[in-house]
Order: structure tokens, then C-alpha cells, then sequence
């Protein structure tokens, strides 16, 4: 039996259980195993398989989705890891990803303030992540400046790619939406049930539960969102919206 915790996660409504098992199916489905999807704590989601292709499974797995690094002694200066916001808001000193690190003990890590000032103007941390429509899940890629393992800190920065993305996401005069705790179908389904996927110029799965509306000229975010809500009630939606 392999165990496997890979880079997603399922949360919000969990229709990303089945989202998943139809990309596994369409992966490893014809090799000779089975596999059980659950989660670990913070979300993240664990794939068991088991059978006499595990190992093949497990590495077209591993290439498909990546894998966390588990224990803070894998986690290496200068390398890139893909994580999720968490605790946004709830300190002023910077915001903090959730890279998959149980061991010894669950660590985050952090993006201090001095670096997102220097990227993104004098501001206060809480405003950034109301303006840049900044929420808990939303998928990021990082690397690391920093580990001291005495005291257990991870420090990183944004990749030059993901700051290149957040950058054009503030700048480019397209409202947006994030979307996080569903899959991006339900997104389109109460897009078309309301009429408004007419207003959507781009649709980006960020993740499996994770989804980015980019909205056309002239539609605006809070319009959309007042209106697709009830449609995905478990969804969280953060919004860069401007004027």
C-alpha cells in the first residue's frame, strides 16, 4: 500500500471528492489498483492506493498533482513549492501559506511585511488582502528565503511567475473574482443559471476547488457575486474590483 498527500485540497461543499476520483479514474484506471481518497488535517488530500501497480500509480500521481513536502527538513532555501493562503487578516506582520508541513509539528510559512510592501506599496496587510481580493485557499507559488530550524520559521517570497500573475490581476482593469470551497462546474452552472456567463471573458481553474473569473468590461464584481452566491452557498469569493 502507497500513501500519497498531494497538492489540493477538499473543503466547502467537497464536490472536489468526485472531481477527483474522475481524474484518477482517467489516470490510473486501467492500471491494476485501487485507491481511497480522504483528507489530513488543514485539507490537504490523501490518496491511498493499493494493488500491483501501486508504485507506477503513485509516480503518475505524484507527476499529475506534485506532492507536499511533509516534513520541515524537506523544505529547502531557493526552492519553489505551490501552497494556499491561510489565516489571512489575522496578524498585521505579513500573511501566511500553507505548504504541507506537518513534521514535527504543522508550519505555515510566512511572507513578511516589509517584502509585500516593497512589491505592493505602503499599505497595511488587511488592506492589501481586501483590495487584491486575497482569500484562504487561494493557490499560490512561493519560495523559500528562509528556514531556521531552531525556532521552526519559514520565510518566503512570491515566485517571480505568481508575482508577475498577482501583479496583472491589480492592474489590468478587469474586475475578477476568486473563488474557493467549490469546483469551477458548479462556478459555470450558476454562471449560466443566472444568466451572466455572458460577463465572464475568462474562467481559470486555479485548483481543484479553486476557481478565478476574470469579468468583461463594464461587469462588475459585486453585481456578480450578489447574484451567483446563492447558487454556490459553501463558496467563499473574494473580488478585485475596480472603480
Amino acid at each position: 500500500m502507497k500513501e500519497l498527500v498531494i497538492l489540493e485540497k477538499i473543503y466547502g461543499d467537497r464536490s472536489g471528492f468526485e472531481k477527483l476520483d474522475r481524474k484518477l479514474k482517467s489516470l490510473i484506471g486501467d492500471l491494476e489498483v485501487t485507491w481511497k481518497i480522504g483528507i489530513t488535517q488543514k485539507q490537504w488530500v490523501k490518496i491511498r492506493i493499493e494493488g500491483e501497480d501501486e508504485e507506477i500509480s503513485a509516480n503518475l500521481i505524484r507527476e499529475e498533482f506534485g506532492e507536499v513536502p511533509y516534513k520541515l527538513s524537506n523544505v529547502k532555501e531557493g526552492q519553489r513549492y505551490k501552497g494556499r493562503f491561510i489565516d489571512l487578516g489575522k496578524v498585521g506582520y505579513g500573511v501566511y501559506v500553507d505548504i504541507g508541513v506537518f513534521s514535527p509539528t504543522p508550519k505555515d510559512a510566512l511572507m513578511p511585511l516589509y517584502y509585500l510592501k516593497r512589491e505592493f506599496e505602503e499599505k497595511p496587510v488587511r488592506q492589501m488582502i481586501r483590495e487584491f481580493g486575497w482569500i484562504d485557499y487561494l493557490p499560490v507559488e512561493i519560495q523559500i528565503e528562509k528556514v531556521e530550524f531552531g525556532t521552526r520559521e519559514v520565510e518566503a517570497y512570491f515566485t517571480d511567475r505568481q508575482l508577475k500573475k498577482m501583479k496583472s490581476w491589480i492592474s489590468d482593469g478587469y474586475d475578477k473574482l476568486f473563488i474557493v470551497g467549490t469546483v469551477s462546474e458548479k462556478v459555470e452552472d450558476a454562471l449560466i443559471k443566472t444568466g451572466h456567463s455572458r460577463d465572464v471573458k475568462k474562467l481559470e481553474e486555479l485548483g481543484l476547488m479553486e476557481t478565478l473569473l476574470i469579468l468583461k468590461r463594464g461587469t462588475q464584481a459585486p453585481g456578480i457575486i450578489k447574484e451567483i452566491g446563492p447558487y454556490i452557498k459553501s463558496a467563499v469569493i473574494g473580488a478585485i474590483k475596480f472603480e
